[in-house]
């Protein structure tokens, strides 16, 4: 239904390697729903967005350095795959921070294919059902998190997926919880 995210601001975090598909299309669908999003990311610098984790894609403007944000400017947050991506913002301070200020804040936070990776970094899984992509559900487990073969999963407000074939389910997903 468009609107219903009216006047929610939502938060995309990403970096250089994102997954672009896993990046666009969220993107749009909170859009569409009435959603402002911002790109958030670890400098101000455009970030590169991958296909397939091998090809370059499209070059992406940053709207706000994550550095220079706080869990209170946004509604929901939402973590975007790509091996690359999730890998250079679980070593960035800043936004495990940001991540886990959302999550302990009890803000909805969705995370997709690789983009769980910052939620093991941040500490916010254990006691949680994920989804995510096969390769790094052995970082959930160990982190304390149960992981199951589902296309999308909510618990606790943190909404994950395993990887770019679940994103119609993803979307419609986070649209509904940013809604909630």
């Amino acid at each position: 239904m468009a609107g219903e995210l009216s006047g929610r601001r939502v938060a995309v975090l990403a970096a250089d390697g994102v997954e672009q598909v896993e990046l666009v299309r969220p993107r749009e669908a909170l859009t569409e729903a009435g959603a402002r999003v911002d790109l958030v990311s670890l400098s101000k610098e455009p970030i590169q967005a991958m296909n397939g984790d091998i090809e370059p894609a499209d070059r992406f403007d940053v709207d706000r350095e994550v550095s220079e944000v706080s869990v209170d400017d946004y509604d929901a947050l939402v973590v975007p795959g790509g091996t690359i991506n999730p890998d250079h913002l679980r070593t960035n301070a800043d936004a495990v921070g940001f991540v886990r200020d959302f999550v302990n804040r009890g803000g909805p936070v969705a995370a997709i294919c690789h983009g769980p990776w910052i939620l093991v970094e941040a500490d916010v899984v254990r006691g949680r059902t994920l989804t995510s992509y096969p390769s790094i559900r052995t970082d959930i487990r160990n982190a304390g998190g149960t992981v199951v073969e589902e296309p999308v999963v909510t618990d606790q407000g943190v909404t994950t997926s395993r990887d770019p074939g679940d994103l119609d389910a993803f979307c419609e997903r986070i649209v509904s919880e940013f809604a909630g």
